[in-house]
């Protein structure tokens, strides 16, 4: 989309974090913005944010684990604007561990709003913009999908699985006829709440318990993120990409030089090794 200005966008997860400088970012190019999160006191405080920075806004309270949540979200969006023109998936959490040591309903968590909380933005939000013949779909990766990081498996995972799926998707979007574009965010260490995910867990998430080796290791995460990039950096990078109709969004240059190593040990057939920077 060359033009955001009177568009309409969605965010999820936009009540902090990425999210958040999105829907600012949106905001100041023009755009009406409908927020989602599952943090229903700070969406509000989120919303009356961007309500008195002179933007048009909506709050939408919903857990982008459930397919219901999910469509009613965007009933919600065409009635109070009309349509939707831009949907970031960006909702995400972290568990981390040991692989084997991570509870299943830890996995389960991850890989519900991280991976299918993406699979049912596009379900429920694909066939409008086609429809309308116009828009783009952002989805929320990470670095870790692009690089494998140790001690993060479901994490990790569920960004690979964002990688792949919106891959696909941008290519069947291509072969719909080209009017509705996908970008895929893969930024590093940005300053957000991610290392205080548990904050928003299901009870059952809460009652397994977290892995035995896990304490060290969080630590070591939330300091990273403490000093990560400004998320108002990786946001006005995410407008060029729509406007640009860029897939792949990179925020940090590290990230392309270990891709690039990583695909050559593919291609040599070598076993992984700790590819992340830090």
């Amino acid at each position: 989309m060359e033009t955001l200005r009177d568009k309409v966008a969605v965010v999820t997860g936009g009540a902090s974090g990425i999210g958040l400088s999105m829907a600012h970012a949106f905001g100041r190019e023009g755009m009406r913005v409908v927020l989602a999160d599952i943090e229903t006191e700070r969406l509000e405080m989120a919303r009356a944010e961007l309500q008195s920075a002179g933007v048009e806004a909506a709050a939408v309270s919903c857990d982008v684990s459930d397919p219901a949540s999910i469509e009613a979200l965007r009933d919600r969006a065409v009635a109070a604007f009309g349509t939707v023109h831009l949907l970031c998936n960006n909702a995400g959490v972290g568990a981390g561990g040991p692989s084997w040591e991570i509870p299943l309903a830890r996995w389960r968590w991850v890989f519900g709003v991280n991976f299918w909380g993406v699979v049912h933005g596009i379900s429920s939000f694909i066939p409008l913009l086609l429809a309308q013949g116009e828009g783009h779909v952002v989805n929320t990766a990470s670095a870790a999908g692009l690089l494998a990081v140790p001690y993060m498996g479901p994490y990790t995972a569920s960004k690979h699985a964002v990688v792949a799926l919106t891959e696909a998707l941008s290519i069947e979007l291509s072969l719909a006829g080209g009017a509705v574009g996908a970008s895929v965010l893969c930024p590093m260490w940005v300053r957000t709440r991610i290392a205080e995910s548990e904050r928003n867990a299901p009870a059952e998430v809460l009652a397994a318990g977290e892995p035995k080796s896990a304490g060290s290791g969080s630590e070591l995460v939330a300091g990273l993120v403490a000093g990560g990039m400004e998320p108002d950096e990786v946001a006005a990078r995410v407008v060029s990409a729509v406007t640009e109709s860029r897939f792949y969004v990179l925020p940090h240059d590290e990230v392309k030089e270990g891709v690039r190593q990583r695909a050559e040990r593919i291609g040599r057939e070598e076993p992984p090794v700790l590819e992340f920077p830090s």
